[in-house]
């Protein structure tokens, strides 16, 4: 008896082969006409938070039937005020794995120490072999940076930072050394509480 795959077989046809209909309902499925696609895109939402796709990528397991399909989406989500936070969702639909990631980042957002436009002081982050440096930049000069970097900044509400990625270059961990060096950000007043002294 032969197994059922991802691919429906029509009768007639030749055992590990697939219909010209399948193929064909199949590149329809993952053309390039499916939402959100590009990496970096901002999506609607209801609740204030700025969403962004900072990855989508498609995985194919090959199994005795045939090959299956399945997508991982990295999204970060932030108020534009301070807080952000990244989740990674997976599905076999890309929207389901779309609104998977999105709820985890809304989840986990935490707190960055922002001064007015930009970051209080130059950070480096640094996640695996990835590493991401952030300089704080006049009014006017805007983001210089890549589109997973770009999308962070904008959501955690940086309008004016420079940045430099050194190393891997990869997605995932340029977007958690991006975070790493945001968290450990600080102002001169969180400092001035830790160590309980004064700047004046």
């Amino acid at each position: 008896m032969q197994n059922k795959s991802f691919y429906n077989r029509n009768k007639g046809n030749k055992p590990g082969k697939t219909s010209i209909n399948t193929l064909e309902r199949t590149k329809h499925r993952f053309s390039k006409k499916e939402p959100y696609e590009k990496h970096g895109t901002q999506l609607e939402n209801k609740d204030g938070l700025i969403d962004h796709v900072i990855y989508v990528g498609r995985v194919v397991k090959v199994v005795k039937g045939g090959r299956r399909f399945s997508f991982s989406v990295l999204a970060v989500a932030g108020d534009g005020k301070g807080k952000v936070g990244i989740g990674l969702g997976k599905a076999v639909e890309m929207a389901d794995a779309i609104r998977k990631a999105i709820e985890k980042s809304k989840t986990y957002l935490k707190p960055v120490a922002l001064l007015e436009n930009t970051i209080p002081h130059s950070v480096i982050g640094v996640f695996g072999a990835s590493k991401v440096i952030l300089k704080p930049a006049a009014e006017g000069v805007g983001l210089v940076a890549s589109t997973a970097v770009r999308s962070i900044l904008n959501s955690v509400g940086v309008k004016n930072v420079v940045s430099k990625c050194i190393g891997n270059r990869n997605e995932y961990n340029v977007t958690r050394a991006t975070l790493a060096g945001l968290f450990k950000l600080r102002t001169i007043d969180c400092v001035e509480k830790r160590r309980g002294v004064s700047y004046e």
